[in-house]
């Protein structure tokens, strides 16, 4: 039986600091959509998504895809998102087993005015704190991560994604 490749110390220090960064980070956003908008952010990437896709509207496995969620919990989701009357959905012009989630007036007029806090967030907790070089640096790190973690370039942020 071969050994394990065990992390050596600053591999572990770069994987513990990864971690608590994505959490910390997380949560950070959660607490500020929650307390501004009185919605998690997971909601957010769903109308956020939504509004940039064609007629502001995707089949809900492309949605469950560019959100990366399970079909059961995106559909959660958008059952709340329904009830507050920011999403609609529809059946498939021309497929009968597709549904369309589409992001209602109302739904975009909560994302207008919820992406002002929400970017600020965004810039003071993860750009503010990084100089464009190490911003720059990070982002070409987390691409080559990318590349090994999703080689097909299906997540929305990959360079080939479109």
């Amino acid at each position: 039986m071969t050994e394990p490749r065990w992390l050596d110390a600053d591999e572990q220090e770069t994987w513990r600091a990864f971690l608590w960064t994505s959490r910390l980070l997380n949560e950070a956003l959660d607490r500020q959509l929650q307390r501004d908008s009185g919605m998690p952010h997971a909601y957010y990437m769903i109308l956020a998504m939504l509004s940039e896709s064609p007629g502001r509207a995707l089949t809900m496995s492309e949605l469950a895809e560019v959100v990366h969620s399970s079909p059961s919990r995106l559909s959660h989701a958008v059952n709340r998102l329904e009830e507050a009357g920011w999403v609609r959905r529809t059946k498939h012009a021309t497929d009968r087993r597709a549904t369309i989630a589409e992001l209602t007036d109302e739904g975009y007029a909560v994302l207008v005015e919820t992406a002002p806090g929400h970017v600020a967030e965004v810039r003071r907790r993860l750009f503010d704190p990084l100089t464009r070089e190490q911003m720059l640096e990070f982002r070409e790190t987390l691409h080559a991560l990318l590349e090994a973690l999703d080689p097909d370039h299906t997540a929305p942020c990959a360079p080939d994604s479109g």
